[in-house]
């Protein structure tokens, strides 16, 4: 089942002689629980990408659907719900709230909706992250691997249908790298989640079921590697 439609997507920083095209008419869809590895140089539109399917950017012009929904047809605040509940966003610097703890920034995405804290999904974050004894740890108490694993369990506390992380190893030594992947392949299969990486290294893209290469903001080859 397609999970995300994206058809003649465009975005344009700046104008006239500062005119900057991050995107040229890309389209491509995803299927519910595919893993999806983008690549592609610095510079070649690929966090531009990722922003705008997790509804942060804004595209130019062109449309994103997700389950069937035209995302940039919302208003501002269906935007927001939008981001809230469908997409659990990761990104490589983990953006974790420094005075909150491990418990506390894993729940922020629930409680910012104000919904109630499903208590028996946050344990099981906590025990398949190996965070059980650190809930209480503020951010500046855990490792760099650690803290990923805090932002992994904030993307996937309120069950998002689609996963999208943004060169989420690029701070990592290769073993907890790995590990990060193997977490996220992990919640792919568990919950059938659709996982979108975007990623510089070749080993981690090779995991994928299927590959993306971006350059110059356009789709240069999409090569399936195995079936989810």
């Amino acid at each position: 089942m397609e999970n995300i439609k994206v058809e003649n997507l465009c975005k344009i920083y700046g104008s006239g002689n500062n005119e900057v095209k991050a995107l040229d008419n890309v389209s491509f869809s995803v299927e519910q629980g595919e893993f999806l590895a983008i690549i592609g140089p610095s510079g070649s539109g690929k966090s531009t990408l990722l922003h705008i399917l997790g509804g942060v950017d804004k595209p130019t012009s062109g449309k994103v659907f997700v389950n069937g929904q035209d995302v940039y047809a919302q208003g501002e605040e269906e935007l927001a719900v939008f981001r809230r509940r469908q997409v659990g966003l990761i990104y490589q610097f983990y953006n974790l709230i420094p005075v909150l703890n491990v418990t506390e920034n894993i729940t922020l995405p629930v409680l910012m909706d104000g919904r109630k804290v499903n208590e028996e999904r946050l344990e099981e974050l906590l025990t398949i992250l190996d965070l059980k004894e650190r809930r209480d740890n503020l951010p500046n108490q855990l490792s760099g691997g650690q803290q990923q694993r805090v932002s992994i369990g904030r993307a996937l506390m309120n069950a998002p249908a689609v996963v999208l992380a943004d060169e989420p190893t690029g701070n990592l030594d290769s073993k907890n790298s790995q590990e990060i992947v193997e977490l996220l392949k992990m919640s792919n299969k568990k919950y059938n989640q659709t996982l979108i990486i975007i990623t510089h290294d070749e080993s981690i893209a090779l995991q994928a079921d299927r590959i993306i290469a971006i350059e110059d903001g356009r789709i240069v080859k999409d090569e399936r590697i195995r079936r989810g």
